[in-house]
């Protein structure tokens, strides 16, 4: 049974996320299939392979929601982006099967430059939010 700080928490952690613009989600989901890589590494480097495996099926399970929900219609680089993807989850089932650390190692360098990328641009997202919702306002009030 969870304690009563352990319950507020996964409550808030779960408003946290219902209440998060999608921009915030991506983020989010990269923050933690980067943890979950990262945990994964380290077991393998220690052979706690119990652990290695459920952080990488967490991470297979992250990129393949990433992957599902990819508009490939949507921007050019899609179909770019959703290679990566596959080629990712290829690379994270070996590093389980084979319990290879060097392939958990090449999903890190290629997914954390993408975290990043994906984090400047939901800064940019934010930082442009409030003068297009001022304009807006302004344009609706008959302001601007």
């Amino acid at each position: 049974m969870m304690s009563l700080r352990a319950q507020q928490l996964s409550r808030y952690n779960d408003d946290a996320i219902l209440s998060a613009p999608p921009a915030r989600l991506l983020t989010m989901l990269y923050d933690r299939l980067l943890l979950d890589l990262k945990r994964a590494q380290l077991a393998q480097e220690s052979s706690s392979w119990d652990t290695a495996r459920e952080n990488l099926l967490h991470a297979q399970a992250i990129v393949a929601e990433l992957r599902s929900t990819l508009r490939t219609d949507a921007w050019d680089g899609a179909a770019s982006l959703a290679s990566i993807y596959d080629y990712s989850m290829e690379s994270l089932i070996g590093a389980n099967i084979y319990r290879d650390v060097e392939r958990t190692k090449e999903c890190i360098g290629l997914l954390e430059p993408l975290r990043q990328g994906w984090h400047e641009a939901s800064a940019a997202l934010s930082a442009d939010a409030p003068a297009a919702s001022t304009a807006s306002s302004g344009r609706a009030l008959g302001v601007a």
